[in-house]
């Protein structure tokens, strides 16, 4: 098929593809099946990439409220994307960039802005095929240089706002070959009250597919257990496909553990075979087998850690859990996160940071809880607990020390307090006449120059590069001030302040910058390990190969 002037859509590019489409209901984890499928291939040697179509109207995640959403999750290029590309990449071990984020908003911005510019040459312009071409043009070039490109599309068959994309994947099929292209699709089997698992729903939910002209070449039931043989029949044969290609995803205590799970239905073996790559793949005997061994890992002990947050949903800090889970798993022992609310932390949440191991102030926007963000930090300092302080958590912790060691009477930052007296974050320079809020911050990843001799070069070397998502930064102005009475900044990026730590503190460290966006099972976080090594001398449990002796 010919290049498309008119669209500028190629369909060459790319090789292989799964598309993986949700039924029944949202928040089922397809994501974490999707990503799981890619683990596999990649460990039979395949080159693997993702993309995570989502049909709202953003542009991107940036402005979306963490309640909603969960959290925002930021890319090395500045995307600032949905969490499911965090899991993509902790599960894939790839870098990804805003390409592999396919939204609404984004697809119709693009449109509209080319017929603005005239390059549809007086043509009517419409959702078929102008919208459908950049669709598939987006996944293709994300897909380009990789074997098999893993294509989630959010949302729930049926939803109106995704009739475009499921338009555009019925156009892809025609065009690719059958071994090129498999269908996944991730369905709810739930018991009724006699404990019969039902499969009505996912029946309904591929009648629904079929009608958009999509028959899905592999079913996966999520249900608590694995499904029966009785009820993959049954699925089977109501839906048209064979029944070794239906699978069960059952609940599991761990998500790493899901590639597993599949692994031990058959799913990988059965996707290889469906896209003619089985002479491609690894022979067994040499796949690569660190991801087993790595979540698989024997821990031993418990530390409890306290998360002094504002949004009361776990998906909004899920970075911090996995990343705290990772060096956990590279440490040998077991994080329980101790949700503190910091709006409540001086009434029904105070027992939880105290009985804490340490203490992690996460990032936020908006004054609500800054005063409990500042009481959790002023506890870890005073009571010699560890601390770690994250983007807001690092400015808190500056306005922390301004106020109650160094006296300075209200200090605060001139985002939550413009009439500060002492100013000690202000705004960025490049912020001060920005109007759009999306998009804008200092995002991405930056390289951070580090102080010889300081507990920060201890965790990383001479320099680091880690992501950023911020407007604000510790005032030029006071730095000098500030650096006495025991605080160091002891990174920075030309005259941005990036870390902090304190010399009369056995583990008090803040960044500016995420560091749980780069963090992985097999790669844990240098800022996630150094607090959780300074969490043990705390609690008394020796490290992994040691004798546990609390």
């Amino acid at each position: 098929m010919p290049k498309e002037p008119e669209t500028g859509y190629d369909p060459s590019l790319g090789r292989k593809f799964v598309f993986v489409t949700g039924g029944v209901m949202s928040g089922l984890g397809k994501g974490i099946t999707a990503a799981s499928t890619g683990r596999l291939l990649a460990n039979a040697g395949f080159d693997v990439t993702a993309v995570k179509i989502d049909p709202y109207l953003n542009v991107d995640a940036g402005t979306m409220n963490p309640y909603e959403h969960g959290e925002v999750y930021v890319l090395k290029d500045g995307g600032e994307v949905d969490l499911d590309l965090g899991n993509y990449e902790r599960f894939l071990g790839v870098d990804m960039t805003s390409d592999h984020n396919v939204t609404t908003g984004k697809v119709y911005k693009h449109v509209i802005e080319r017929e603005r510019a005239g390059d549809y040459l007086g043509k009517t312009v419409q959702i078929i095929p102008h919208v459908t071409d950049d669709i598939k043009r987006r996944v293709r070039e994300a897909a380009e240089g990789s074997d098999v490109c893993i294509v989630e599309v959010g949302g729930t068959v049926g939803d109106i706002e995704g009739m475009p994309f499921l338009e555009a994947l019925r156009q892809f099929a025609l065009e690719e070959d059958d071994d090129d292209l498999l269908f996944m699709h991730v369905t709810l089997v739930p018991y009724s009250k006699n404990g019969e698992q039902k499969t009505k729903p996912t029946q309904h939910s591929v009648k629904e597919l079929r009608s958009i002209g999509l028959h899905p070449d592999v079913l996966v039931g999520r249900n608590e257990q694995r499904l029966d043989a009785e009820t993959k029949e049954k699925i089977a044969l109501f839906c048209d496909l064979p029944t070794e290609a239906v699978f069960s995803n059952p609940d599991v205590d761990d998500i790493y553990h899901v590639p597993l799970m599949v692994e031990d239905e058959g799913l990988d073996e059965y996707v290889m075979d469906r896209l003619g790559l089985r002479e491609e793949a690894l022979p067994h005997a040499e796949r690569d087998n660190r991801w087993r061994e790595i979540v698989t890992r024997e821990r031993e002990g418990e530390v409890d850690v306290a998360l002094a947050g504002k949004y009361g949903l776990e998906d909004a800090y899920i970075s911090i859990h996995e990343s705290l889970k990772h060096a956990g798993i590279e440490l040998g022992v077991d994080v329980n996160v101790l949700w503190v609310d910091a709006e409540k932390m001086r009434t029904t949440h105070r027992d939880r940071l105290e009985r804490a191991d340490g203490i992690i102030v996460p990032g936020g926007f908006g004054t609500r809880g800054t005063e409990g963000k500042i009481d959790a930090t002023r506890h870890a300092r005073e009571h010699d607990v560890p601390f770690l302080g994250l983007c807001l958590g690092f400015q808190m912790a500056v306005v922390d020390h301004a106020r109650n060691v160094l006296g300075l009477a209200d200090a605060h930052s001139a985002e939550l307090d413009p009439d500060t007296p002492h100013p000690v974050i202000d705004i960025l320079p490049e912020q001060k006449e920005l109007d759009d809020m999306g998009g804008t911050m200092r995002l991405g990843a930056h390289e951070t120059d580090i102080e010889p001799g300081t507990l920060a070069a201890r965790l990383y070397g001479d320099s680091c590069v880690e992501r950023h998502r911020h407007r604000y930064e510790v005032n030029p102005e006071y730095i000098d001030t500030l650096q006495s009475e025991g605080l160091v900044f002891s990174g920075r990026a030309g005259r941005r302040m990036e870390i902090l730590e304190r010399t009369d503190h056995p583990f008090f460290f803040g960044t500016q910058f995420h560091p749980e966006f780069r963090s992985r099972p097999d790669r844990a976080s240098p800022s996630f390990v150094g607090f959780l090594d300074a969490v043990l001398d705390r609690a008394g449990i020796e490290r992994e190969g040691e004798e546990v002796t609390a």
